[in-house]
């Protein structure tokens, strides 16, 4: 089965708010990918990843402005 990646998501925080997106498709299926699953933010906004337990990627926001 091939998956075809992509969603929007919006938010609005009063002030600075840490963020932890857990928005990545599992890297056992990202051989089955269509398209891309990276994440972009509007306006940019430095993010570092880790994996957790499980192995997922997940990006962490330390610092996100008022929307993303």
């Amino acid at each position: 089965m091939k998956i075809r990646a992509g969603f929007e998501i919006s938010y609005d925080c009063a002030q600075p708010t840490p963020m932890i997106l857990q928005v990545s498709v599992h890297p056992s299926r990202q051989a089955d990918l269509i398209t891309w699953d990276g994440l972009q933010t509007d306006p940019r906004i430095p993010a570092n990843t880790y994996h957790d337990t499980f192995g997922q990627f997940l990006p962490r926001h330390p610092r996100a402005g008022r929307a993303a």
